[in-house]
């Protein structure tokens, strides 16, 4: 394929994408947030990578991670995007060498359900269902190198399992009216 073709077609499907999470947050009530959802996709350091390694049905970084061994635009991205868990991660302690997920803002926590639904509906097309976030999320899960911090996980995992369950139209409007209008917060160190 050409430059163009898959610089117009990354282009489609980040505008796609996007689009679908601004819908998803609004409809959670997580205006500015779906405003400014993954705006770095944009960035040259991200948006050269997505057209390079374009293929449609997945994402460009796990092709760029493939070919070198790492993926230069998902450093990039997760180091500007608080919806992804990898934002997350620090030292365990001062001078501890090891790296954990530390618990995520609950808002955060709801943009990453409505960034992986979105991410589901874009990439499997005809083939995504309402368990289709959940199932990504298990085999993800069943990697056991997932650096999530276990408040973080269990309250995605509900999410994704009430998502599954009911449908989005019933967990978006239960998740803007019993979440994020009355400002809810999960853990013990949770915040909104």
């Amino acid at each position: 394929m050409s430059l163009l073709h898959n610089a117009k077609a990354h282009l489609s499907t980040i505008n796609r994408h996007k689009m679908l999470v601004m819908r998803h947050c609004f409809q959670v009530g997580l205006y500015r947030q779906g405003l400014c959802h993954d705006l770095s996709k944009y960035s040259p350091e991200e948006f050269w990578t997505g057209v390079r390694y374009y293929q449609g049905h997945r994402s460009p970084n796990t092709a760029e991670r493939d070919d070198l061994g790492y993926s230069l635009a998902w450093l990039h991205h997760k180091g500007r995007n608080k919806h992804h868990f990898e934002y997350w991660l620090d030292q365990r302690a001062n001078r501890d060498p090891e790296y954990v997920g530390k618990p995520m803002p609950t808002r955060y926590v709801v943009e990453m359900l409505c960034d992986r639904v979105a991410a589901c509906k874009v990439y499997q097309g005809d083939a995504y269902t309402e368990r289709s976030p959940l199932e990504y999320f298990l085999m993800e899960q069943s990697t056991g190198a997932v650096l999530m911090h276990e408040d973080t996980r269990a309250f995605l995992y509900w999410l994704l399992e009430y998502f599954a369950e009911v449908g989005e139209e019933e967990c978006f409007s239960f998740v803007r009216t019993h979440i994020v209008e009355t400002r809810f917060t999960y853990g013990e160190h949770a915040r909104f």
